[in-house]
This record gives C-alpha cells, sequence and structure tokens, in this order.
C-alpha cells in the first residue's frame, strides 16, 4: 500500500470540481496506458477586470487510481481564477508539492495532471485560432 500525505487523501475522498462544464472553452485529455489512467479537464474562459483571459470554472472527470484523483481536483484548485499564462505555468512539481508529495511509482499522476491542463489550454487557442507567445511550441 502505498503512503499517502493527508492532502492526498483529503483531494481523494473529497474531490473539488468534479463533472464536466457544458460546451467548455478548452478541453484536454490524456491518458496512461500502462496504468489505466484517464483524465479529462473541462475549463470555461472568461476576462477578468483586466482583460486577460482567465479560467473561471474548471472541472475534471478522472478515471484512475487515488492519486490520479487527488491530482486532479488539486490542480483545479490551483488553476481556478488564474490567467491561461499563470495556469499554463502550474508543472506536475507544484501538483505533487502542494499535496504534500506524492509516492515516486505515482509521481506520473502529476504529470496527466499538468498535462490535461495544458491540453485544455491549447484547446481553447486552438479553437480561437491563435497561439499565443507563453505557449512552447
Amino acid at each position: 500500500m502505498q503512503n499517502y500525505s493527508k492532502e492526498v487523501m483529503d483531494h481523494f475522498l473529497n474531490p473539488r470540481n468534479i463533472g464536466k462544464i457544458d460546451a467548455p472553452s478548452g478541453e484536454g485529455e490524456v491518458g496512461n496506458p500502462v496504468c489505466g489512467d484517464i483524465m479529462t479537464l473541462y475549463i470555461k474562459v472568461e476576462k477578468n477586470s483586466k482583460k486577460e483571459d482567465c479560467i473561471s470554472e474548471i472541472c475534471f472527470e478522472t478515471l484512475g487510481c487515488g492519486a490520479a484523483i487527488a491530482t486532479s481536483s488539486m490542480i483545479t484548485e490551483m488553476a481556478k481564477g488564474k490567467t491561461l499564462e499563470e495556469a499554463w505555468k502550474i508543472s506536475n512539481m507544484d501538483v505533487a508539492k502542494s499535496l504534500g508529495g506524492l509516492p515516486e511509482p505515482k509521481m506520473h499522476c502529476s504529470n496527466l495532471a499538468a498535462g490535461a491542463l495544458k491540453k485544455a489550454i491549447r484547446d481553447y487557442y486552438k479553437k480561437k485560432g491563435e497561439t499565443p507567445k507563453f505557449i512552447d511550441k
């Protein structure tokens, strides 16, 4: 059995922002065929008072282990309210640290969560026909 932090257990047992957004501004799906985890993140983007694109709503649907659910939940908490550029900078290590760490065999879950967020942001800009400078090619 893995040793999980209190934060991981809390986000696994009480996931935040679970569900789907109808007509999302962006959607990102990732999966790991080795472990079977599948994550989909949905974002709704609106302008803030400075006319910057911000994540006003974010939800997830995840099929996977406790760490996959916990990292999905945590990244939604971390990204909500941020500009897309700020959200883009959230790394897998940021997610793991916010959860009080992950066992090494479960670090791939934080990679999936960060990857799903980046895919959702890319999808938003693809729909607009834009590629902002902060997105690495």
